[in-house]
């Protein structure tokens, strides 16, 4: 066989599989980085050998078996020098057989479920929430350091040092590598779905830099959207992110216009939206009604977005049914961000001045304090008030309060056409 043809085909099974073998390790070894270092051993190994042996009948579970067995021997050589196996994370004397015995029982055992318990250990609530979110990125979704350095404006080495620090918290709490049950699985999905969601709004909409939508976080996350949704079928608010980020994804590509600048609702071309991404997203929202779960937050958040994806022309988005929405998901998820686009929501459906009362019952929240889409939203009440100039002033304070370059570029021509008119 071809050596190039080989090492294509490990390397690319290695990419599908890399986060199922992660996973299955490290419920052996109960050591993520430790795992990571056995899965990439098993690709160095198909490298060399698959070019003269040639690709195995099953190549997934080649890579895991290989892995295993080389598990094993550390564990064997770990057991001839009477000492303990810290590089593998566990913590205990290994004087028995019986740890050997069990991994060598597994070998051919079906991987299940493990990659939901990697997810859940990943966004354990005991790390912190960039270190969630750069971890999961690192072990499920596959990105190197660099990827994710550069998706978050950030070096490599803080992200390295990040994910490395991550590793070593996990296995100093003794965090069990398995899917909690009960309450305690309530509330660890919660910070799963939360760093999902984190990574999809960064794609979005990045809060920095100079490109407004980094499409490569967003596929990203709905991946591993799509993964939750097949490991945890009855989760109605696993149904309803994924289906907010299928349909809000529909739009990346008109979102921005020629000179790369992001363009309103109103203004964009709709016939370039993703009809097949807008129909899985309304799949998965009716998923979500046959579960019972049309008032979870992603769920509210999923159909909001629907109704935009309905709408043919701006002119006949139904803003009422929106402004109701939102009433409802102010009070599921209640936070100032909400409550600014639930006043936007109510602009729309009954006038700017509605707009304005709200926005003024908000002045005080802190959390909007040098917050742009606060100016900005502001700016757009008084604008379709005629009241122009004070829009401008808007405008330009939110231009001032960006971080990120195209809305900064976007905001500023909406103060010009304010002076212009």
């Amino acid at each position: 066989m071809e050596t190039s043809e080989a090492h294509r085909t490990a390397e690319t099974v290695f990419r599908m599989e890399r986060a199922r073998l992660i996973a299955g390790l490290a419920r052996i070894v109960r050591d993520v980085g430790r795992a990571e270092e056995l899965a990439q051993d098993a690709l160095v190994v198909a490298l060399d050998r698959w070019p003269t042996s040639g690709i195995p009948d099953n190549p997934a579970a080649w890579l895991m078996a290989t892995a295993k067995r080389r598990a094993i021997d550390a564990l064997r050589r770990a057991r001839m020098m009477e000492r303990k196996h810290d590089e593998i994370g566990r913590d205990l004397e290994l004087e028995q057989d019986s740890t050997i015995e069990a991994i060598e029982a597994s070998m051919d055992d079906d991987i299940g479920d493990e990659r939901l318990s990697l997810i859940f250990t990943a966004c354990h609530p005991v790390l912190s929430t960039d270190a969630r979110v750069a971890l999961t990125l690192r072990l499920i979704g596959g990105l190197t350091t660099d990827e994710i350095a550069r998706a978050f404006l950030s070096s490599e080495t803080t992200i390295a040092q990040r994910i490395v620090r991550a590793k070593k918290s996990l296995g100093g709490a003794g965090i069990a590598y398995e899917v909690p049950r009960g309450a305690e699985r309530d509330a660890r999905l919660a910070s799963v779905l939360e760093v999902v969601y984190l990574i999809f709004n960064e794609g979005y909409a990045a809060s920095a830099g100079e490109d407004a939508i980094r499409p490569q976080l967003c596929a990203e996350a709905m991946r591993l959207g799509r993964i939750l949704a097949r490991l945890a079928p009855d989760d109605p608010e696993v149904h309803g992110l994924l289906a907010l980020m299928e349909i809000q994804s529909s739009r990346l590509v008109a979102r921005n216009g020629p000179d790369g600048v992001p363009l309103t609702l109103e203004t964009q071309n709709r016939a370039r939206w993703d009809q097949l991404l807008i129909h899985r997203g309304f799949a998965a929202l009716e998923r979500v009604r046959a579960l019972g779960g049309e008032d979870g937050a992603y769920a509210l958040q999923a159909a909001l977005a629907a109704c935009h994806a309905r709408a043919r022309r701006f002119e006949d988005t139904d803003w009422r049914m929106i402004a109701g929405l939102y009433d409802r998901l102010l009070t599921v998820l209640p936070s100032p961000v909400v409550a600014l686009n639930r006043a936007v929501a109510h602009a729309m459906a009954f006038g700017p001045e509605k707009g304005l009362a709200l926005l003024d019952a908000l002045e005080g929240e802190p959390a909007l304090k040098g917050y742009a889409p606060m100016a900005a939203a502001r700016g757009d009440f008084l604008l379709r008030a005629g009241r122009r100039a004070e829009a401008r002033t808007c405008f330009e304070r939110a231009a001032e309060l960006s971080g990120n370059e195209s809305e900064r570029a976007f905001l500023t021509r909406r103060a010009e056409q304010c002076a212009a008119c």
